[in-house]
């Protein structure tokens, strides 16, 4: 993940309600895969352990958030158990073909959990974070971000 990725989902996260983790959460998934996938195809294999390492957090922090009391969740989690075994197949026999069965379960759950973005009118699970704001100041050469009151203590409330 680029540096540039890296600090825009960081700023989505700290704006995000409950379902817009989730939804993040997917899209990471998406991104670690195609990483795993490429590093592969270049024949990295450290680039490609790393990849298949975030996947597997990925899947494990939507575990995590899975409430298993309905039956739902409990469905969720046979999903994300499934994952987990085609991820560690595709990394025992370094292969992407395990990769590939994934990716479509993992695009239609992030499309379905990016519908239900609208329904959640919860505010950001995160609170005390600081305001970021972009393209209001011009640096000598490139556009500069102006974050607010940065001397504040800012620890994060969850």
């Amino acid at each position: 993940m680029t540096k540039e990725l890296k600090q825009e989902y960081t700023l989505r996260i700290t704006q995000a309600n409950k379902t817009q983790l989730i939804t993040i959460l997917y899209e990471m998934t998406l991104l670690y895969i195609d990483e795993a996938k490429d590093a592969l195809d270049a024949g990295n294999r450290d680039d490609f352990k790393n990849a298949i390492r975030r996947i597997q957090g990925c899947m494990c922090e939507l575990m995590d958030s899975l409430h298993l009391e309905y039956e739902v969740a409990q469905n969720l989690l046979q999903i994300y158990l499934f994952i987990n075994r085609e991820v560690a197949k595709a990394a025992l026999y370094n292969s992407s073909e395990n990769l590939e069965h994934i990716r479509p379960m993992v695009e239609k759950l992030a499309a379905a959990y990016k519908q239900i973005e609208g329904q959640d009118q919860t505010g950001p699970v995160m609170g005390n974070t600081q305001t970021v704001y972009a393209g209001l100041t011009y640096g000598r050469e490139n556009l500069m971000e102006n974050i607010t009151d940065p001397g504040a203590n800012r620890g994060f409330c969850v």
